[in-house]
Parts: C-alpha cells; sequence; structure tokens
C-alpha cells in the first residue's frame, strides 16, 4: 500500500505536490469514489484509479532529462488557459513525464524532466538546499553595496531571503549581465529581489540545478541524462538542519 500521491507521481501524473492539487480537485477517483483525503493509500496491485477518466497505471522505465526551456511557455503538464506549455518540447518521449518545479513564463534554461516522484520531490523540496544558477541581466548597473544586500539577503512579502551568491560577468550598453547562485524556490524570486533594489530583470536563464548544467543545448531541446549525471542527482542532498 502506497500514498495517492506518491502512486500518481511514481505514474507520471505530476509531482507529489502537484497530485495533491488534483486530488483536491475532484479528478482523481479510486474505485469509482473521490477520495476523503489526500493521504489515501492504495494498492497498485488491486484498486483502480482514474484520473479525468483516464486509467492511471504504474510507469514504465524512469526516464530523467533536461530541457533548454524557451522564454513564452509555461511549466505545466497542461493549460487551462491554452497557452504553450514545456510538454509541447518532450512530444517524443513515449512515457509520462512531468516537470521538476517550475521556470516563470518568459525565464529560460535548464527544467529536469522525470517520471520519479521520489526525486521530484526531494529537488522540489524546500527542506532541502539544492543550489540553482542562474545568468540575470538587469538594465542598470548596480553598486558594489547593492550586490552585497543581495547576498546576505533582502525582503520579500516581509521575509528575508537566504544568503545568495552574485558574481559580476559583464558590463554593456547600460546593461549588466551577473552570474547568481540561490538555494531556494520562491515564485519570481530573483525578479523580486532585483526589483527591491530598483532594477528590472530584462533576461533570466538558469543554468545549473545541483551537479546538472545546461551547457550548450539549443532552447527548445532536450537531452537524456549520463548515469553519471542521475547518480549524483541521487546523493542525499544536504538538510538545512544540519
Amino acid at each position: 500500500m502506497i500514498r495517492l500521491n506518491k502512486f500518481l507521481a511514481d505514474a507520471g501524473v505530476a509531482s507529489r505536490r502537484g497530485s495533491d492539487t488534483l486530488i483536491r480537485s475532484g479528478r482523481v477517483t479510486v474505485n469509482g469514489l473521490i477520495p476523503e483525503n489526500i493521504g489515501m493509500k492504495v494498492d497498485p496491485e488491486v484498486d483502480l484509479v482514474v484520473l479525468d477518466d483516464n486509467v492511471v497505471t504504474s510507469t514504465g522505465p524512469l526516464i530523467y532529462c533536461i530541457l533548454n526551456k524557451p522564454a513564452g511557455c509555461v511549466t505545466t503538464v497542461t493549460d487551462t488557459h491554452g497557452r504553450p506549455t514545456v510538454m509541447d518540447y518532450l512530444k517524443d518521449i513515449p512515457q509520462r513525464v512531468f516537470p521538476v518545479g517550475r521556470l516563470d513564463f518568459d525565464t529560460e534554461g535548464l527544467l529536469l524532466i522525470t517520471n520519479d516522484g521520489d526525486l521530484s520531490q526531494t529537488l522540489s523540496h524546500p527542506r532541502f538546499k539544492v543550489e540553482k544558477e542562474y545568468l540575470v541581466t538587469v538594465r542598470g548597473r548596480p553598486t558594489s553595496p547593492q550586490l552585497d544586500r543581495l547576498e546576505t539577503g533582502v525582503a520579500i512579502d516581509g521575509r528575508l531571503t537566504a544568503p545568495a551568491k552574485v558574481a559580476l560577468v559583464s558590463k554593456k550598453r547600460g546593461r549588466t549581465c551577473l552570474r547568481m547562485t540561490i538555494r531556494e524556490g520562491r515564485k519570481r524570486q530573483i525578479r523580486y529581489m532585483f526589483r527591491s533594489l530598483g532594477y528590472q530583470v530584462e533576461r533570466l536563464i538558469r543554468i545549473r540545478i545541483g551537479p546538472i548544467i545546461l551547457d550548450d543545448l539549443k532552447p527548445g531541446t532536450w537531452r537524456m541524462l549520463t548515469k553519471t549525471e542521475i547518480s549524483s542527482l541521487k546523493i542525499p542532498p544536504k538538510m538545512k538542519d544540519e
């Protein structure tokens, strides 16, 4: 017997958190009944699990790949507003997969794609310190004291951000390119961090998640992770309370 959200995640329907949302919305039934709580357990060999009139079955081989997400698409499996999604770039993958975490509509770069619900939970959970590295282009030229503030933390919605790493890449034509590493995943966090200092982010590209690097993968294309990369992702990350 396993929790319903884990079964859905392992089947490649969505992450565990996304599966919880599907269950709460009443889109999932077990043996014809809507679950009374999201903590319900099911027997994959016996129980009939259905999502939107489609039977959910256990997944095949585990898939691990990365997509270089272009700007102008949402990081969801489907979109109720008819916008392009990252799944439009993954049609060659036969298994049901889902993105790990999210990148904003206008944000580009590295996005992990998998049907491994346990790994998705580990990488997405705020309890763990998974580094995410970005190239940030802003209009203007932030001063050294302002960059120091980013590194020590700025207030967003009344809560201080965790320490970040910031390094200057280039200054050109009134714009500044920086390399920035954070360990959090708040919505539009980097854009809000620079906005708090009076700067507008013009381009944001994620180039690394933990040990996985984007390298020269072209926008809109994807590749499978190597065995070495998969193993490196599965090394237990350091917890915040250690």
